[in-house]
């Protein structure tokens, strides 16, 4: 009759023990939604005519192929050397990859307790004890050995879920954070080498001017023997030649500086620009069309590291949900019990333990109330930091792909500015060979197609410059423009 007593009870715990495990895990974190993105559903057409319907049939068919390839898009084989070198060499880069090991290991800290620690243990215990009846002291020895599982908390109302899942949100913040920095990187090294590039393109069109001048100087020289002019004339293009030198040497101070600030992006001091590296005029990246507002959601890491984060706040919403109910934990224990060693495991010795415990929270002073509101005021911090990088991000996008276009019209328009005066300069030139031109007409022509070369070099950098923008603002992610027409 005992026996089947106890048959009972064993099946008794055993349901109870499976109901526990069935109920454990029910989540009392809120659903989650992605808050709806407060921007545009399109991008404003910046241009009006074929532009305009180019623009457009770009952005419809750019959510169908977006890739994350940086050598696709930085072709020069030059920068795309420099991006290596700093990829493999950039502390921050590194820095990341270190925040992201410890991330992963966090997490896996965290989802260990979703599992009961079973351990195994050897222990002996010897005791001395006094018998009042035969008035003596007997020291006694007992041997025990076992294994078992020491407060396992049942999950039941998803507190260590809940903590897992935010955790691993965490994670994949750290991840995306790791991509923001990795495309930062490369967008530093392609900003810099275009800057390198636009200075060295400036230093060229310094000699060229500085040898221009010190030809009129030396003319000048010869015409002030002969008395066909002056001394003023002469001083005046002696002192415009001193000024060439110094702007040649303030410009290769610049590109010398530009060099160095290349260097330490990408670690690699050895490394310098051959003299006959990429013009500035050549120097091309793949074009883009700037896709829908939505693909953003998903290109840009810093976007994805913001709904993350809001992820991991809803989800400690239900640990502190979870804190306002019953704690159940379980410590069982198999083993065997001998006063000697070598009886342990014999028949007879074996001895179990079955203790759950159950915690039920009566008074704790508000805490529980005021971690609930804690969590709850961190996930509306969370939704508004997300809702504002989801601005920023659109507005970058956006104000990049507007310049794009009246940079275009800009550079088309200087380089015909510089192409006339540059007509103009050896028209003035000829004629002030011939005794026709006053230098005040030579020297205009001069200062203005040295002017408009400089602004045509600031445009073509500005251009370059504006695509990496649109890199980095798409982040890292871009959509063949004639691929997308065609497609669309």
């Amino acid at each position: 009759m005992m026996f089947a007593w106890n048959a009972r009870a064993t099946l008794k715990v055993q349901l109870a023990l499976a109901a526990a495990l069935a109920l454990a895990g029910c989540s009392l974190a809120p659903r989650y939604e992605r808050p709806a993105a407060p921007v545009p559903g399109s991008y404003a057409p910046v241009d009006d005519g074929a532009a305009a319907a180019a623009a457009a049939a770009a952005a419809t068919s750019a959510d169908a192929a977006l890739l994350d390839d940086w050598r696709g898009y930085f072709t020069d084989p030059a920068l795309q050397a420099w991006i290596d070198a700093a990829l493999a060499n950039n502390r921050d880069l590194r820095i990341a990859a270190a925040r992201l090991d410890e991330a992963r290991a966090l997490y896996g800290v965290q989802r260990a307790d979703l599992m009961p620690p079973v351990d195994a243990n050897l222990g002996y215990e010897r005791t001395r004890q006094y018998d009042p009846v035969v008035r003596e002291s007997a020291v006694s020895g007992l041997y025990r050995a076992g294994v078992g599982v020491s407060a396992y908390e049942l999950d039941l109302f998803g507190r260590v879920r809940s903590l897992s899942d935010a955790a691993l949100a965490e994670y994949f913040a750290t991840a995306d954070a790791q991509r923001t920095v990795r495309i930062g990187v490369i967008a530093e090294v392609a900003g810099a080498y275009v800057s390198e590039r636009s200075l060295h393109a400036q230093l060229a069109l310094a000699r060229r001017t500085l040898d221009a001048r010190e030809h009129i100087a030396s003319l000048t020289q010869r015409r002030y023997a002969a008395g066909t002019s002056d001394a003023i004339e002469l001083r005046s293009a002696q002192m415009l030649v001193a000024s060439a030198r110094a702007s040649q040497a303030a410009l290769a101070r610049e590109h010398a500086q530009a060099v160095r600030a290349l260097q330490w992006l990408a670690g690699d001091f050895a490394r310098n620009v051959p003299a006959d590296g990429t013009a500035l005029d050549t120097l091309a990246m793949a074009p883009v069309a700037p896709g829908a507002p939505s693909a953003l959601l998903e290109r840009r890491p810093d976007i994805r590291q913001a709904e993350a984060r809001l992820k991991a706040a809803n989800a400690q919403i239900g640990a502190a949900r979870a804190a306002f109910f019953p704690r159940i934990a379980l410590t069982t224990d198999y083993g065997s019990v001998s006063d000697a060693f070598s009886g342990l495991f014999a028949g007879g010795t074996s001895v179990w333990t079955f203790a759950p415990r159950i915690t039920l929270p009566l008074f704790a002073g508000g805490r529980n109330r005021a971690n609930l509101d804690v969590a709850n005021a961190r996930k509306h911090i969370a939704v508004a930091e997300y809702e504002k990088i989801v601005q920023t991000a659109f507005r970058e996008v956006a104000d990049a792909f507007a310049a794009r276009g009246w940079i275009d019209r800009q550079l088309d328009a200087q380089q015909d500015v510089h192409a006339a005066d540059g007509a103009r300069l050896k028209l003035a030139e000829r004629r002030y060979a011939g005794g026709v031109a006053t230098y005040l007409e030579l020297l205009d022509a001069q200062r203005s197609t040295y002017e408009s070369g400089q602004e045509l070099i600031r445009l073509k950098a500005l251009r370059l410059a504006n695509a990496i923008a649109l890199y980095r603002a798409l982040g890292g992610g871009w959509a063949p423009a004639s691929a997308d027409a065609s497609a669309a």
